[in-house]
């Protein structure tokens, strides 16, 4: 990837910049696509090089501007080129979604080692590098907006996501701790918690996967009796609360209900969780028995 791969001309030396990592596909694309029709120029940035440049294709087509660049979140060496080219070019960057992330889903014992470090490295590590290479920069900058995708699993428990849940509570935690520290540069940071929404995820997908005793058929079915929210709407929603500057984005808000009866009584919730745990493994075939 060259410097001059990445190059596009900006109508005004005020144009917003923003990289969204995992860009390609999903919430990630539905944020791009949504930024770009707010005037902010879009680097569409993911491992999947062929979608990102679809995308980023359409939004141009459509009268945005965007670019896509190949991105690896796990690597911090990248990243941090990225960063400087777009600053290069750009002389700014307005926003920062780190967006990027896989997930596993089935109980905790039909996990591996492998599972475990590979959503640690992206979902975890991938918005942790980005931090590191952007948040100096919009230090010396006075200004910028780090927006961190999390979960609904990362403000609640989530039975058969265990690891999924756990580095989603660890971006919730990050962000809200840099957000009071950021607060003294002028820098913003935000984090979203999506409920249910509609992407590839749901059915596994190329960067999510299912153990063995799940069928991603069966996980896809149950999923569409919830109704997810689609991701374009979402995308509507949480940039509407980005601009507020708002701290923690739950959306669909439904799911806020979920969030405030966690706060209020863990142990029923956990009840809740229970109950709703044991009623899905009933429904697996074959039959799983603790």
């Amino acid at each position: 990837m060259t410097k001059q791969e990445l190059r596009i001309e900006l109508p005004s030396a005020f144009q917003r910049t923003a990289i969204v990592t995992g860009g390609a596909s999903g919430i990630g694309q539905a944020l791009a696509e949504e930024l770009a029709s707010r005037d902010v120029f879009v680097v569409v940035a993911d491992r999947q090089v062929e979608l990102g440049e679809q995308v980023a294709k359409g939004i141009r087509e459509r009268g945005g501007l965007a670019i896509s660049v190949e991105l690896d979140v796990r690597n911090l060496d990248r990243f941090q080129e990225v960063i400087e080219m777009v600053l290069g070019q750009h002389h700014r960057l307005d926003f920062l979604f780190n967006n990027a992330g896989i997930g596993v889903g089935g109980l905790a014992h039909d996990c591996h080692a492998s599972d475990w470090n590979d959503l640690i490295d992206v979902n975890l590590r991938g918005t942790s590098n980005g931090i590191l290479a952007a948040y100096p920069l919009m230090i010396r900058q006075g200004f910028g907006h780090i927006v961190n995708t999390a979960s609904m699993a990362g403000l609640s428990p989530a039975p058969l996501a265990v690891i999924y849940s756990a580095t989603k509570c660890g971006i919730v935690g990050l962000s809200r701790a840099l957000r009071v520290e950021a607060s003294r540069f002028g820098v913003k940071v935000s984090v979203l918690c999506p409920g249910l929404i509609r992407t590839d995820l749901l059915k596994g997908g190329r960067y999510g996967r299912f153990t063995s005793n799940i069928d991603p058929a069966w996980v896809a079915k149950a999923a569409d009796i919830l109704r997810p929210m689609e991701a374009a709407e979402f995308a509507r929603r949480a940039l509407r609360e980005v601009e507020r500057n708002r701290a923690i984005i739950i959306e669909p808000k439904l799911w806020r209900l979920q969030w405030y009866l966690e706060r209020i009584s863990p142990s029923l919730v956990e009840r809740i969780n229970k109950y709703f745990l044991n009623r899905v493994l009933q429904q697996i075939h074959p039959p799983i028995s603790p």
